[in-house]
């Protein structure tokens, strides 16, 4: 389910794509090549609603259900969101002996020096 509706979010984008490219915007857009560049308003007044603005608005919103129907279908997973969230074992101490920056344990101080007898 999550294929099929990934595949009819990349074709609706590719449509959309297609027809707000094709619009006669202010400058006259791709659609100026077929001959409906002057079809605008000097002030920009209100236009016709064309065929490509209502496959422009539909297909927009028929992107956004898509959109958040499948950001739900993913947030509603039951799998760990991260590696750190999963049962991962402990890890086991490569060095079992002291660290270097660790003082070794030092043994009861030696008695002082006494006098030497002389011979």
């Amino acid at each position: 389910m999550n294929t099929l509706l990934r595949i009819i979010l990349l074709l609706d984008g590719i449509v959309l794509i297609t027809a707000i490219l094709l619009q006669a915007g202010t400058g006259g857009g791709l659609a100026s090549l077929g001959g409906g560049g002057g079809t605008d308003t000097v002030m920009g007044g209100r236009q016709a609603v064309t065929l490509l603005t209502r496959v422009t608005w539909w297909g927009g919103g028929a992107f956004l259900a898509l959109a958040l129907i499948l950001s739900l279908m993913s947030a509603g997973s039951t799998g760990p969101r991260s590696i750190l969230q999963g049962a991962v074992p402990a890890p086991t101490p490569i060095q079992s002996s002291p660290l270097p920056f660790q003082a070794p344990q030092q043994a009861a101080p030696a008695p002082a020096p006494g006098p030497t007898p002389n011979r």
